[in-house]
């Protein structure tokens, strides 16, 4: 047990190198993924679909990538993440027209998405993007004035300081902005903001899911430029997954998703770690971050109950 914890320590705060480039790295997607959700959720949808939306804006950074190689790097960064974050919500449109035309719920249209996705991504790699020997499934590397520079003295990609002002700039939105405020009031009761607040809800909620997606794209793009440069199966160890826990970990607080989004990050390092050097099976993290989850609800729930009561008291 005890060499199990040291090497999950190791592989995620074992050096300064290995939490930047390995815990911090992880952590990107999952933060841009989760301020996608948390978007999403503000406004009454939930966008299950972050897996999907990744892989399309990977896809869209690598079919870009290719081909920006006489840009300058900072117009063919700029180019590829912007391909990105629009592939990202390009990807959700379908979902969005069901819900405001049929009245479809997302869960399900944004989930069964991330299905055709993966699917996509195999033929890409098998096809139209396959790399030049036509050996591997997978594409050649992306142009490298197309690739995220390092943060000066570490291993970390520029996408962490995307991650970071992406959040602030929710943030600010949920909590100072006029547009803000409709994504409250739609999400916590439509008709009435509807009536009540004049608000077009089906116009807020519609703009929040492409956001969304536009995120989730984002991620896919950043882990592409910053990370693999290049696609490939299973890219994605199910970070649009992950993403929706961290997201519910930090309650929807963008600044929080951030923290919980390191947190994340090295439960998964640490994890790969476990598994190389003391043979513990890496799916055993997801135990413990379930477990994390599970106590943080119950502390939440043991919260609100010690302020009811004291409430029940003073009156």
């Amino acid at each position: 047990m005890s060499g199990a914890l040291a090497a999950f320590w190791a592989g995620a705060f074992g050096s300064w190198d290995v939490f930047t480039g390995d815990t911090l790295g992880r952590a990107v997607p999952l933060i841009l993924i989760g301020l996608g959700f948390t978007l999403a959720f503000r406004a009454g949808a939930i966008n299950i679909g972050g897996e999907g939306q990744f892989y399309a804006g990977a896809i869209a950074a690598v079919a870009i990538g290719l081909h920006v190689s006489t840009l300058a790097p900072p117009l063919a960064l700029v180019v590829v993440l912007v391909a990105a974050a629009l592939a990202g919500a390009v990807w959700i449109v379908v979902p969005v027209w069901l819900r405001l035309r049929f009245g479809v719920l997302e869960v399900i249209s944004t989930l069964l998405l991330n299905f055709v996705a993966e699917s996509l991504v195999s033929l890409m790699v098998e096809g139209p993007l396959q790399e030049h020997t036509h050996i591997y499934p997978q594409s050649d590397p992306i142009a490298a004035s197309a690739r995220l520079p390092f943060l000066p003295g570490t291993r970390l990609h520029l996408g962490f300081a995307i991650a970071v002002v992406a959040a602030a700039v929710l943030a600010w939105t949920f909590a100072r902005s006029v547009w803000g405020f409709r994504l409250l009031a739609t999400g916590l009761g439509p008709r009435a903001a509807a009536v009540s607040g004049r608000i077009g809800t089906a116009r807020v909620t519609a703009v929040a899911l492409l956001l969304s997606g536009a995120l989730a794209g984002l991620a896919g793009g950043v882990e592409v430029s910053g990370v693999s440069y290049a696609l490939y199966l299973n890219l994605s160890p199910g970070y649009g997954f992950t993403a929706i826990a961290v997201a519910l970990l930090a309650r929807g607080r963008p600044l929080l998703i951030v923290v919980s989004g390191v947190l994340f990050g090295a439960l998964e390092s640490g994890a790969l770690a476990m598994q190389r050097d003391a043979g513990v099976p890496a799916v055993a993290v997801y135990v413990i971050e379930a477990l994390v989850i599970v106590a943080v609800l119950l502390a939440d729930q043991a919260a609100r109950r010690a302020r009811a009561r004291l409430v029940e008291d003073g009156a």
